[in-house]
């Protein structure tokens, strides 16, 4: 398995050697400035079973596809309108996955089988290079066991996938930290997936209100965008979330159980919060028989934040910290 230097500057010939293994239909996993991504051609069926194969994702959870610009964008949507244009200009690149009507070329095995894909523009220079060298799409989710806690640095994607992944760029730790809002444009706007480009932000470049959807499906329902199933970026060890009122409690229950973790708000903005949480899961999840997590506060800079800890956890009732 070859791999970029740790956290330093990717040579131009292990791009060049990426996109020939990509093309060739294997997979090869890559930072962005989200997650670490397990990308393949979104134009190979093949390809594209591989991911599902490797991570144990079920079909009907859709993949997203990730271009270069939004020239290409373009050229795999069947429409683009004029929010898709808005939003492509204001965000990209960035943490915005806008969810439109595909062209044939993107085979069904990335969309579950729907009309839609969701397109994206990272913002990391390796993810760019990569991008532009290939020439197409890739299908990318994130590059960890379906369900489990993405990764966002390359060690955490050989920690889930050994030498399973022909290929690791090595980028360094991911600066956001958190998955890509996912914002439906084939019809009313509507997120499916919050992130760190806020509903409050899109509604300011559209001029118009965004809808945020709620609903969590389930692995049996073909879904139009990933991050939508009711147990999801979960640790393996029990873990569950608490309000702050009940953090004294957690506190002195804490100090006579060393065997578990504890996640606390702390002063930490959302920004921070969301860079680290993910890999404070995996260290607690390699370190403790059981992870307790602070709930933040419910404000529209912390939705990501609570979605994907609602998601990781179950809530704890205090009298189950007695038994």
């Amino acid at each position: 398995m070859a791999q970029g230097k740790r956290g330093g500057p990717v040579s131009a010939e292990l791009i060049k050697h990426a996109a020939d293994l990509l093309r060739a239909g294997e997979l090869v996993a890559f930072p962005t400035e989200t997650v670490y991504g397990l990308g393949a051609d979104a134009t190979n069926g093949a390809a594209v079973t591989k991911i599902f194969a490797v991570k144990g994702r079920p079909s009907t959870n859709p993949l997203i596809v990730h271009v270069a610009d939004k020239t290409i964008a373009r050229h795999f949507a069947q429409t683009w309108d004029d929010r898709a244009e808005k939003l492509a200009t204001s965000f990209w690149p960035g943490p915005l996955t806008l969810v439109l009507p595909k062209v044939p070329e993107i085979v069904p095995q990335v969309t579950a089988g729907l009309s839609t894909v969701g397109l994206r523009v990272p913002k990391h220079p390796i993810a760019l290079q990569l991008l532009r060298t290939f020439g197409g799409a890739l299908a990318a989710p994130s590059a960890n066991r379906s369900n489990r806690i993405s990764p966002t640095t390359a060690q955490h994607v050989r920690a889930e996938f050994g030498d399973a992944i022909t290929l690791i760029l090595d980028g360094g730790p991911c600066t956001v930290g958190i998955e890509s809002t996912v914002l439906d444009l084939s019809d009313k706007p509507r997120i499916l997936r919050p992130g760190a480009i806020s509903r409050e932000m899109i509604q300011e470049v559209l001029g118009e209100p965004v809808e945020q959807q709620t609903l969590i499906t389930t692995a049996h329902t073909p879904t139009h965008s990933p991050g939508q199933l009711p147990v999801h970026y979960a640790p393996t060890k029990p873990a569950f979330r608490f309000d702050r009122e009940q953090s004294n409690n957690i506190h002195q229950w804490h100090k006579t159980h060393s065997d578990s973790a504890v996640i606390w708000l702390s002063n930490a903005t959302p920004e921070d919060y969301a860079h680290n949480l993910y890999a404070k899961l995996r260290d607690a999840d390699t370190t403790a028989e059981l992870i307790l997590i602070e709930m933040p506060p419910d404000q529209p800079a912390w939705t990501a934040i609570r979605d994907r800890i609602t998601r990781a956890t179950k809530p704890i009732k205090l009298s189950d910290l007695s038994k």
